[in-house]
Parts: structure tokens; sequence; C-alpha cells
């Protein structure tokens, strides 16, 4: 069980939380919504001890088990396999027992006594932590989230940011815990693992926290709902399903305005018929009354749930450029033993639109990596043409600087921009006041989202590079997105397990990874997208 009293949260000055107490047991299965930057990804890492409140307590009965949205691993050299079973320490237990089998098979008289002694206590605990049934559950999760063997045996480093990701999600999944807290955990997964998800979440035999923008998610598996509203600073506890309080929450809005109204209508009255009493001084008291008892019919009122503010967002007019601003030729791609692609040719032309399907870990990441510079390949060449101008959205945010402020990050981006007109941009993404002076890295996965699409907006690219540009983003910014997708008249080359995006981009050809294959694009694909 997590116990919240008296919970205060802040993101500098804002008060994204105030007073409150709250608590999640065994059996409650709560979705956590809000808009972006309500605070959902901060009240997750307050709730996993990876944060501190302003003011309050948080006190854990039970384990707890947290997906962050970018979660970070520190040791890249590890095996997808072993940073999975260290969820439950087995790692390191199945480690020792390998190490004293090569001491059994090569050591003789004493050493070789103390390594079966050591072996039998360490074979005792691998046994107690579940043993070889354990080690197929970890295999099982991890093929269902998309992992196959050949994946598991690999070092992190060699692995996409997506099928890292999934390690995480199948770590925090095979760990056990009795409380999970899950921030988006079906980014990066195709659409048989999202299912699969769903399935395992609806028989969980703890409790869990799940935000997450994937309705159809939410809709299977939650019974309650914890809404964080960013205007009152204030979590709405409703105890049902999402359907239900989906109409719950539009009833409580109508009984709010139909309250509101009412008694604006009778303070109305009041006043009027107080204004004019005040002329008489033999009823100065009663029209005093009568304004007072106007003052508390609108003091009592709920407040009416003001509407969440978007990101207005619509990408630059590109820049002048030649008629292929963007060529690759033979590009390879090896990462150890592991050969993620060989072999692909790309042209982009003057405001053409690309779309780059294939399966989880087949290289579509990789690719935009390439075309962006941020990676060189192993065989091949990137030519930039004419005017060519590139922007580029990363997936795990890496062309944020972490360490340096909302400010600074559009200042690099665009460093001919003033001080004021840079504000006003990032004030249009919702980033107002003390909000630009924070560091990037403190920011929730929404709030990055709109950092990153913002710099794009400066960049006057003429050739955009979008690896799923709509994660972490609720629907109403999503939509801003899809607009932004439909009038951009420079070129794009996408990246998105995202349909709807799709749809809005209206692709001219795809790049079918990992064989490279170049084709028209028609309705036949669009079953790959959700796939991919």
């Amino acid at each position: 069980m997590i116990t919240a009293t008296g919970l205060e949260l802040r993101a500098g000055a804002r008060v994204l939380l105030e007073s409150a107490t709250f608590r999640i047991a065994r059996g409650d299965r709560i979705g956590l919504v809000g808009r972006n930057g309500a605070g959902k990804t901060t009240l997750t890492k307050v709730l996993a001890g990876e944060g501190q409140p302003a003011a309050g307590a948080v006190t854990r009965g039970s384990t707890v088990g947290y997906l962050p949205q970018d979660p970070r691993t520190g040791d890249l050299d590890v095996l997808a396999r072993d940073r999975i079973l260290s969820a439950r320490g087995l790692d390191t237990v199945i480690r020792k027992m390998r190490e004293d089998e090569q001491r059994m098979a090569g050591g003789q008289g004493a050493t070789r006594e103390k390594a079966m002694r050591r072996y039998e206590r360490m074979e005792t605990e691998f046994l107690t932590k579940g043993g070889y049934a354990a080690e197929a559950e970890a295999a099982t999760i991890a093929a269902s989230l998309g992992l196959p063997d050949r994946v598991m045996g690999q070092p992190l480093h060699t692995l996409s940011g997506g099928q890292r990701r999934r390690v995480e999600l199948a770590r925090i999944l095979f760990s056990d815990s009795e409380i999970l807290l899950l921030d988006e955990p079906t980014n990066h997964l195709d659409a048989d693992s999202v299912i699969w998800l769903r399935d395992y979440l609806k028989t969980y035999h703890g409790g869990f926290v799940v935000i997450s923008h994937d309705e159809q998610l939410v809709e299977t598996v939650v019974n309650k709902v914890f809404l964080l509203d960013a205007n009152r600073a204030h979590i709405d506890v409703y105890n049902m399903g999402w359907k239900l309080y989906l109409a719950q929450r539009e009833a409580d809005e109508k009984r709010r305005r139909r309250e509101r109204a009412n008694a604006e209508k009778k303070a109305a009255a009041l006043n009027a018929q107080a204004d004019k009493m005040r002329a008489k001084a033999t009823k100065a008291t009663a029209a005093q009354n009568m304004a007072r008892r106007a003052e508390r019919l609108l003091s009592g009122l709920e407040d009416e749930r003001q509407a969440d503010k978007v990101a207005r967002l619509r990408f630059p007019d590109p820049a002048p450029c030649g008629k292929t601003p963007l060529t690759a030729a033979g590009l390879s791609k090896t990462y150890g033993s592991l050969e993620v692609f060989t072999d692909v040719d790309l042209a982009v032309d003057k405001g053409s639109r690309v779309v780059i399907l294939g399966l989880n870990g087949a290289g579509k990441t990789t690719l935009l990596r390439l075309l962006a510079g941020v990676e060189e390949p192993d065989t091949g060449a990137v030519t930039p043409g004419h005017g060519l101008k590139l922007g580029y959205y990363a997936q795990e945010h890496e062309t944020l600087d972490p360490d340096r402020s909302v400010l600074e990050n559009m200042a690099s981006a665009a460093p001919d921009m003033d001080a004021v007109e840079m504000r006003k941009v990032l004030g249009s993404f919702l980033f107002s006041g003390d909000d630009v002076d924070k560091p990037a890295g403190v920011l929730s996965g929404g709030e990055k989202t709109r950092l990153a699409l913002a710099t794009l907006v400066v960049s006057s690219a003429n050739v955009l590079l979008l690896d799923e540009p709509t994660n972490n983003l609720d629907p109403a910014s999503r939509e801003e997105i899809l607009g932004a997708l439909r009038t951009f008249t420079g070129a794009v080359v996408l990246v998105t397990h995202d349909e709807g995006a799709v749809d809005a981009l209206e692709p001219e050809r795809i790049i079918l990874l990992p064989d490279g294959v170049e084709d028209l694009w028609n309705a036949d694909y669009a079953d790959l997208v959700a796939l991919a």
C-alpha cells in the first residue's frame, strides 16, 4: 500500500498539487489522468520515492515497481536478459553459479571443494528466488513485449531506445512488486504487445497506477480514476471504471454550470434590489444584507473546471532549398554482431512525405539518427543537398540538453532570436514565467515533447525527421501535431505507430526496414503502421 498525506507538489513557483491525501492499495487499478504538464509524472516520481514533495509525506508499505517515461540504466554493457533478471536478484546468483562451475571444472583439491560448497549455496538461493521457472517467466514476459531471445542476449547499448524501454517494462513486470507505477507503458510497443499488456494488467494480483494516453488501455484495465486538475491543484478521485468516469465527469460539469448559472441569476437579482434600496437610509441595512447574501451564493459554488490550455503548433515555413535537399546511399549499421540493416538508399525531395515502416528493432530510429547526423553509418553516406535545413525530433528527446534550462535549449535552436521573441514562442507552447528557467531534465515526457517541438518551430527546417512525435501527448496536443503535419509544406520523414499521424501526413512513399525496400504508399501498408 502507498499512502499520501497532505501532499504538495510544485514546479518552480507553480503549485501542481495542494493538500492531497489518498492511498493506493492492493486491487486498485488506477488511471492517473490530466493534461500535459499537470504533474502526473512528478506525482509518480514522488510516490516511487525518486522525488521529494514540497510538503506532506508518502509512506510505502509495499514493494513498488516504477517505470518512468524516460528510463535510464547506469550500465549499458549489461545484457538485456540480466537487466530483467536483476529485478529479483537472479542475475547475480546465476553469474556466481557460472563462475563456480568454471572453478569446479578447472580446479582441484580444496579449491574445487570450496567452489562446490559455494555453488550449493548459490543453487539454493537460485531455487528460493524461483529458479528455472522464474527464468522462463522472464523470457515469456520479454517475448510478449517484442523482445525475442536473440535480443535478450545483447548488451543494452546495442539496442534501440524503444527496445531498452521494453526491457525496463519487462523488468518491472517481472519484479513481482505489489504496487506498480507505470508512466506511458505502451510507448514503443507494437499492437500485439499492447494487447498482451492489457490482458496482463487486467489480471494483475497487486495494485497499480498507470499514466497513458491509450484510451483502450485505461478503458480495459482501470477500476478507479485519479484526475489531476492543473487549474485547481487538486486530485479528484472517481471510484469507477473509465467509461463511468467520463460520464460522471460530464455530469459533474453540467451540474456545476447549472448551479453557477442559477446562483449568478439570484445574486444579480439581489444586487439589483440592494442597489435600489441603498438610496434610502431606512433600508440601508437590508441592502447590505442582500449584498452579503449575494456574495455567499457565489462563494459557496464549486469552481467550474477551466478548459485545459493546448500548445498551438505550426511547423515553420521551410527555408528555400534545391530539388533534393537530402540523399542517403548504401547505408548500413551494425551493433556488435547484430546487423540492423544494410544497403539502404533514400532520396528526400523538396516537399516529399515519407514513412519508415518495420517491426520493432528493424532500425527505424537508427535510420533517422543516421540521416540526422547523430550517428555515423558503417557504410554508405548521407549527403546534404543545396539549402538543406534539417529539423530532428528524437523520441528519447536526445536533442535536448537536460542540464540546460528550457530557455537555454531554445536559444541553442535559434541563436539569432531575441529573448522576448523566444519567450513568446515558448508561451505558445505553455512555458511561461519561471517555467522557462527549469532544467529540461526535470520536465515531464509531455513537456519535453512540447519543448522539442518548439525548437523545431523556430528552426525554419525544410526537412523534418520525426520519430514518434505524438508519444506522451494528451489528445488535444496530439491533434495540434496532426494539424501541423497536414499543413507543413516542407519534406517529412516520419517514424510512428500512430495511424492518425500517417493519415495526417498523407505519405507518398514508404521505406520498409530492415530490407530497405522503397515503394509508393498504398492502403495495404496502413495495417503495418500500428503493428510496426
